[in-house]
């Protein structure tokens, strides 16, 4: 086996070490002195080298960045008791696997070391190949929904019929609409694309369909909207749901006569433009509501598709995830990361509100944050680790309530107290009697004894859930008197629940 080795000038520091690198049954071996250390080298192999970052002569750092040189696959800890932010960031843009702040815990020294010595026995990744087209992250899947998809796309092919892509956010419906692009006649043409929602109302009618000059205060001169740049292409419109109202009568006009006025314009323009629309809003619910016009909702459902949410294609998760971890590991020219068989089922298991896009943030998180080219569930983003179900909750016996008063709890829940102005209304408890309250903090004392990351995000969430699911149960479904019962506003409602997963 090969052994740990120890930089440090401080003998005491180096003894403690030792001591408890041995009690693992590890070789070790120490050096009071970067350069001790150096000189060792070439004739040695050792399996972690865990180093001081200020001591005499050459510092930790500057060993760091040798050490890295001549051995890059050489995993390499930097210990210090002075943790400021430069020093920590440093250490890690020279390539150090981890940080160790002094004082610290030798078991959770020894743990790392360790972790350490299994990275150090990973071969090094290759070189990411060439990044596919951005195309390709969706052009590949194994779910029967994409599949009806794609053959979808290539029935279009030879078809200049409108298209209405539906589904969440995040479910990669730009993408479709390249693909749709780039696989019919039109594909030598321009595809141009304009977010309906990511526009002010005042600036989306001069931003599709261009100006005059003089048109307005600031229109210096001529400017071809969105329609007349995607001549004998493709116009995108995401967000569609999201236009307003009296700016939809003029898309209506371009789709049924091809032609349209400039802002302050007097002579039609005609153009040659496919339209793929796309939205995440149910369009015959905002038509019912007044709020889309029917007609135009018509003129844009000619062939619809509807990309499936991430959760209903997991078997396409381990694939994208291979993918996602090349690309950020690409952009930032580290090491590809690699999930165990363990994290990728946690990973496959979350529920995915964000879809596609929530995966890919987990990924680049991952190349980020982890340590080790191996990424085992422990490493996972807090958000995954969170959602997995819990231990049951141990309660000490002396934390329990007495038979009396749990008797005298459960008396108090079949009365009924009067609180002021509001009559007659029943007492909440907890479970066994206890306030709710009581029964937080048992369980938030619980992951404080585990060691839980991101504790307040987690139960700040679980009770977000609990809240909404309630209050929706209790008004049938019916989202705006939910939101008037919770005193939050009904698009505030909205995005929480499409943030949290609720259906």
């Amino acid at each position: 086996m090969k052994p740990v080795w120890i930089v440090d000038d401080d003998q005491s520091i180096r003894w403690v070490l030792e001591k408890a690198v041995q009690r693992a049954q590890m070789p070790v071996q120490s050096f009071s002195s970067a350069q001790a250390m150096l000189d060792a080298l070439p004739q040695a192999e050792p399996a972690v080298l865990v180093t001081d970052i200020r001591m005499p002569g050459q510092d930790g750092l500057t060993l760091l960045q040798e050490v890295k040189r001549l051995r890059p696959a050489l995993p390499v800890i930097i210990m210090t008791a002075y943790t400021d932010l430069g020093s920590t960031v440093e250490a890690f843009q020279k390539g150090a696997f981890d940080y160790l702040a002094k004082p610290f815990d030798i078991n959770e020294a020894v743990a790392l070391i360790q972790r350490a010595a299994v990275a150090g026995q990973e071969p090094l990744a290759p070189a990411p190949a060439a990044e596919p087209g951005r195309g390709s992250i969706m052009m590949t899947s194994a779910s029967v929904a994409m599949q009806d998809v794609f053959r979808a796309i290539g029935r279009l092919a030879a078809s200049p019929a409108t298209v209405l892509i539906t589904g969440e956010s995040g479910t990669g419906k730009e993408l479709i609409a390249h693909a749709l692009h780039e696989h019919s006649s039109r594909a030598s043409g321009p595809f141009i694309a304009l977010n309906a929602a990511a526009i002010p109302r005042d600036l989306l009618e001069a931003e599709l369909f261009g100006h005059e000059r003089g048109a307005f205060t600031g229109a210096t001169q001529l400017r071809r909207g969105r329609f007349e740049e995607a001549h004998n292409g493709t116009l995108f419109l995401d967000e569609i749901g999201d236009m307003p109202f009296e700016l939809q009568t003029r898309l209506l006009r371009v789709l049924a006569e091809g032609s349209f006025y400039r802002v302050g314009g007097s002579q039609a323009v005609s153009v040659n433009v496919r339209i793929v629309a796309a939205t995440h809003q149910p369009l015959e619910q905002r038509v019912a509501q007044g709020q889309f016009r029917e007609d135009l909702f018509h003129r844009l459902n000619v062939i619809r598709l509807r990309l499936p949410p991430l959760r209903e294609r997991k078997e396409d998760i381990p694939a994208l995830t291979a993918l996602f971890l090349q690309n950020s590991a690409r952009s930032l020219g580290v090491p590809v990361r690699r999930l165990t068989p363990a994290a990728m089922q946690v990973l496959a298991a979350f529920n995915y509100p964000g879809n596609i896009r929530q995966l890919e943030n987990f990924c680049h998180w991952m190349t980020v944050m982890s340590s080790s080219q191996v990424v085992d569930t422990k490493d996972l983003p807090p958000e995954i680790t969170a959602a997995q179900p819990r231990e049951p909750v141990h309660v000490p016996p002396d934390a329990q309530p007495s038979l009396a008063a749990r008797e005298a709890a459960g008396h108090a829940s079949a009365e009924h107290v009067r609180g002021p102005g509001d009559g007659l209304r029943p007492e909440v408890e907890g479970v066994a009697g206890t306030q709710w309250t009581d029964t937080l903090g048992h369980e938030v004392q619980a992951k404080l004894h585990r060691n839980e990351p991101g504790i307040m995000a987690t139960l700040a969430r679980e009770f977000e859930t609990v809240l909404l699911n309630t209050a929706l149960a209790h008004c049938r479904g019916r989202r705006a008197e939910a939101a008037q019962r919770l005193g939050i506003g009904r698009n505030t409602l909205t995005r929480k629940c499409q943030e949290l997963g609720i259906d």
